[in-house]
């Protein structure tokens, strides 16, 4: 019970002061230990003997993905060696150990899992039918993305699906009866391969899973615009390093046409040492030890994201669906808004003490992809793809993976943020 008092205390202050955003400081409940040298078989013998954890495996067992159906199917952690391997995803230690359900949001961690915008503005599902004042007290996280269970609809030894059914109603009262739909498979290296666009030699070790994402109108009504749209909305919780950099190509082009090359405002503006911004890529700290969120709107963004973290030698890759001429995606700010579809695609995220002084909260850093709103009539669906492809080994060896995907070199990489 102190556990849960302290937290609250903790959520109201933040969310007080920071806003909409302010619940990511949440998201590493305190007292979390920091869990950089845990492996993955360490993370799934603690899942497993506190949840229903089940484990995804390659042919050779080296690539494994654990995934955890009681967390809405997401995925908690990957590696690409095996038991004894780095484990790529953060655990929340700390709030699972304590079988307490916390109000508001239960951040259990997770390198890649399910959520549904808008969180905030008119059309928000995160606040009651009728709300006037976005504040902490009205704002809650739906259960379906946050404390119920996915139905496990079959499993094989690399795939695993799951399906979810229910009913949400946004802030300005619009209705919402859906089918979650949501798959996991381990990508075999031949596909792999192909999906990156670049030769993976043997001496690279690497884990590679994709998941397909829907959402499906149930209801007998059309979901429209003036009443509101949900979208698929894909968070992963990574472990952090001192040397994890954030990179992000986005296509290049003047201000006037293509608006701002990144939004990096969400928590004040992102110091010029944390945030490099060039003509068509951008860097950003994900070393855990700042605070900073940025976005990137439809007209910049590219169906790419990535890091290197150059203390484990590991090059994470995420792909995901960016539909051409898409450009209506849901806004979360906590605020009526003027613009409820003009939101972000993908974002990075980098946590770090909440103050001065303070530990980190994970630490952690995240790379988040979403859908277009889903304007849907009965029985249509919304898909969304997100591809995660973890690469581990020598640096020689990743450089021409990361100039293909990329569209840079890894010494780039490593040097973009101390200069």
């Amino acid at each position: 019970m102190k556990y849960v008092t302290s937290s609250i205390i903790v959520l109201l202050i933040i969310l007080s002061v920071f806003g909409y955003v302010g619940w990511r400081l949440y998201i590493a409940s305190s007292g979390s230990e920091l869990q950089d040298q845990r492996t993955f078989g360490q993370d799934v013998e603690f899942l497993k003997n506190h949840t229903d954890a089940i484990v995804l495996s390659d042919q050779s067992g080296n690539s494994r993905v654990a995934l955890v159906p009681a967390y809405q199917g997401r995925v908690m952690t990957s590696t690409a060696t095996g038991p004894d391997g780095l484990s790529f995803g953060w655990t929340n230690y700390d709030l699972i150990e304590s079988g307490e359900i916390q109000p508001h949001i239960n951040a259990f961690g997770g390198e890649e899992r399910f959520w549904m915008g808008p969180e905030g503005g008119q059309f928000a599902i995160f606040f009651p039918k009728g709300t006037d004042e976005f504040n902490l007290e009205n704002w809650q996280t739906p259960a379906v993305i946050d404390t119920e269970p996915y139905d496990l609809i079959s499993q094989t030894s690399d795939t695993a699906s799951f399906r979810k059914r229910t009913q949400l109603t946004n802030v300005s009262g619009g209705e919402f009866d859906i089918q979650i739909d949501r798959t996991v498979r381990i990508l075999p290296a031949a596909e792999m391969r192909k999906h990156l666009g670049a030769p993976v030699p043997d001496s690279v070790n690497s884990v590679a899973y994709q998941s397909d994402n829907s959402i499906t109108n149930k209801g007998t009504k059309p979901w429209r615009k003036k009443t509101g749209l949900l979208s698929i909305w894909m968070l992963g919780m990574f472990k952090h390093s001192p040397t994890t950099t954030v990179v992000i190509p986005f296509h290049p082009g003047p201000e006037s046409r293509l608006g701002p090359k990144v939004n990096d405002t969400y928590f004040g503006k992102v110091p010029a040492d944390r945030l490099v911004v060039e003509e068509d890529v951008l860097f950003f700290s994900g070393d855990g030890q700042y605070r900073s969120k940025i976005g990137l709107s439809p007209l910049r963004s590219k169906p790419i994201a990535g890091s290197y973290d150059a203390q484990n030698q590991v090059l994470t890759i995420v792909q995901y669906t960016k539909p051409q001429g898409a450009t209506d995606y849901v806004n979360s700010m906590w605020e009526f808004q003027d613009a409820p579809y003009g939101g972000d695609v993908v974002n990075s995220y980098n946590d770090g003490p909440p103050e001065p002084g303070a530990a980190p909260l994970g630490p952690f850093y995240e790379l988040e992809t979403s859908s277009p709103a889903a304007e849907l009539k009965p029985g249509q669906t919304l898909s969304h793809m997100n591809r995660t492809f973890h690469l581990q080994g020598a640096e020689a060896d990743l450089d021409p993976i990361a100039r293909a995907t990329l569209g840079v070199s890894i010494d780039r990489i490593k040097t973009a943020l101390t200069k």
